[in-house]
């Protein structure tokens, strides 16, 4: 089974639009635990021959014989419910969790495993239909600005994430199941629902008028727009699912991958990922080594993984070191990763920390034994520079390189191969003083990596990552373990329009930045810069202890919001003064409750 991770109820209502999506994603209330899982109810007679649309059989044995007791079987090889619902490995492992705790399954943990592994395959997702959604999984802090109405929110994502509806496909009649369950489980649900609809989703509806409930009509309620909308982006069978079933196969992953990574506060890492068969077609081994582009302390790791699906990684890696800090890289970790159909590369997260703070963006790219480009840095190069040296990184150079073997696009010029190795080739170039800004390409003979390289004019406009988050005050005793936070400063050329926050404008990479907190005006003299806790000039953040503060008028606990300010080092905005951007920060209480976490990786 899986490890427990921390969740909560909110001890006090969000203030801002901002904290209510961070709360609907991270603060996790009883109502939670359930509206996730409650994929499956107790199966009830005659709940399959209520279904107009076709199910999905289950055919393996050992799910008909587990799941068979109370989920009736028909002639076709449906189970009642289950047959009319797909989902994620985590939202299987949940449903199977449910079910043991509630009604008392028979189900072991090996017994569990195989059938996660089943459903996940059989009823699962499409890549297409999980990659939306993964950031759930991959513990990523978003705004979840996707929710595409009030009415949907009100229903859907107040209690609990949006990703989490959105990690199902039901039919029609199990998507009211599901909202029948809310209501007999939870009196906020009901509430919820029957509240009248505000406006409707109208790109899924063709309408953008909102819901006009007429006098002394029955009104629309949100409940209806929400079950109305999920029908319609949801439902049981879709193509992408019809595509994949076809073409699914074994995940044959064994072999060297090659890794780049970003690592939040620390910066860029390139390495390898070494993967060997394990015990079963699904199951690997894995090694992992990391290097530095700076040079810091990197990173040697073994660990193992499944794959469900045929291309969703689930994992955990460990350096057998003792962490020295709550951010050190040699700390245990997860991973979450989704691995490509044609099966040459992967992205996803590895992460750790009590709430999953800590955690590198990795991309994988299968070394194949032809030459490949993983990585390229320095992050960008700016017009007009001259002796620049690049490094990039790879596998299988060939040998007997030359300046002429090696293009980095149009106003970039490589004037001298400064070294060359089958894993790394560092050149020296010009970048040609009128070069419009660009993303260009990194070619080394065959091997391309498209958009390793952007090419920037000036540093107009500065980031901070991520642009809203949430930490977690410690509890006195250390009973609960702190959420931390940390931040980066990113730059950005305005790109060809001239225009800030447009699709031309180029990431030109992290920015040296000095950070500081600054007080969010939500309440008059709260003061919470003074109680929250404390920012690094670095921009990691270390929350406070939870209280209560008796210095704190009305003697209240020590959360609070604040902006994180970024202010560059070097780069200038046009009346000479330092670029500056800032982040909304959501300090909360500890997590008093906690259950098994929505992941599988074993």
């Amino acid at each position: 089974m899986v490890v427990p991770v921390a969740a909560t109820v909110p001890s006090m209502p969000p203030r801002s639009g901002a904290a209510r999506r961070l709360t609907g994603l991270f603060l996790l209330g009883a109502a939670g635990l359930f509206s996730a899982t409650a994929v499956i109810g107790q199966s009830s007679p005659g709940a399959a021959d209520a279904e107009t649309e076709e199910g999905i059989p289950v055919t393996d044995a050992l799910t008909r014989e587990k799941c068979g007791a109370c989920h009736t079987a028909d002639a076709k090889g449906n189970l009642s419910r289950i047959s009319w619902v797909r989902t994620t490995p985590e939202g299987w492992d949940q449903a199977i969790k449910r079910m043991v705790r509630l009604n008392g399954a028979a189900v072991t943990p090996e017994d569990a495993r195989h059938i996660v592994r089943y459903l996940a395959g059989s009823h699962g997702l499409a890549p297409e239909e999980a990659k939306p959604v993964s950031y759930l999984v991959e513990k990523r802090v978003i705004d979840e600005t996707n929710i595409p109405s009030e009415s949907v929110r009100t229903s859907c994502a107040a209690c609990h994430a949006f990703a989490q509806p959105l990690s199902w496909r039901r039919s029609a009649q199990e998507w009211k199941n599901l909202q029948d369950f809310h209501v007999a489980l939870y009196s906020q649900a009901d509430a919820q629902y029957r509240r009248p609809a505000t406006d409707r989703p109208g790109a899924v509806f063709g309408e953008t008028e909102p819901v006009v409930n007429k006098p002394g009509a029955i009104p629309v309620t949100a409940g209806q727009v929400a079950l109305e909308y999920l029908r319609k982006v949801a439902p049981l069978r879709t193509p992408e699912w019809t595509a994949w079933e076809a073409r699914k196969q074994a995940p044959r992953l064994a072999g060297k991958w090659l890794v780049s990574a970003w690592l939040p506060g620390k910066g860029k890492y390139y390495g390898s990922f070494i993967v060997a068969p394990g015990a079963t077609d699904e199951e690997f081994k894995t090694s992992i080594a990391l290097r530095s582009v700076t040079g810091a302390a990197g990173l040697t790791a073994t660990g193992n993984g499944v794959v469900y699906g045929g291309y969703a990684w689930r994992g955990r890696v460990t350096s057998g070191a003792t962490p020295t800090a709550p951010d050190a890289i040699d700390q245990p970790f997860r991973s979450a990763l989704t691995f490509s159909p044609d099966r040459k590369s992967a992205s996803g997260r590895w992460f750790w920390g009590d709430y999953q703070e800590f955690g590198y963006d990795v991309t994988l790219t299968r070394a194949d034994g032809s030459p490949t480009i993983s990585a390229v840095w320095p992050a960008s190069i700016k017009a007009g520079t001259k002796g620049a040296q690049i490094h990039v990184y790879g596998d299988a150079f060939p040998s007997g390189l030359t300046a002429k073997d090696i293009d980095l696009g149009t106003g970039v010029t490589v004037t001298k191969l400064v070294s060359a190795s089958s894993g790394e080739i560092v050149v020296s170039v010009d970048a040609a003083p009128d070069a419009k800004a660009a993303v260009h390409d990194v070619s080394v003979g065959s091997a391309v990596l498209a958009g390793g390289l952007p090419l920037y004019r000036k540093v107009d406009y500065l980031k901070v990552t991520p642009e809203t988050s949430l930490a977690r005050l410690g509890e006195a005793g250390g009973k609960r373990g702190i959420g931390y936070a940390q931040f980066d400063a990113w730059g950005y050329d305005n790109g060809p329009d001239g225009k800030p926050h447009t699709a031309d404008d180029v990431k030109v990479g992290a920015v040296d930045a000095d950070f500081s907190v600054e007080e969010f005006q939500a309440t008059w003299y709260d003061d919470d810069v003074h109680y929250v806790g404390k920012l690094s000039n670095a921009g990691f953040f270390s929350p406070s202890i939870d209280g209560p503060n008796p210095q704190r008028s009305g003697n209240r606990n020590n959360y609070g919001d604040v902006w994180v300010v970024a202010k560059a080092r070097t780069e200038k905005d046009a009346q000479g003064q330092p670029l500056t951007a800032r982040s909304y920060l959501v300090v909360t209480v500890p997590a008093y409750k906690r259950w098994d976490n929505p992941g599988v990786s074993e």
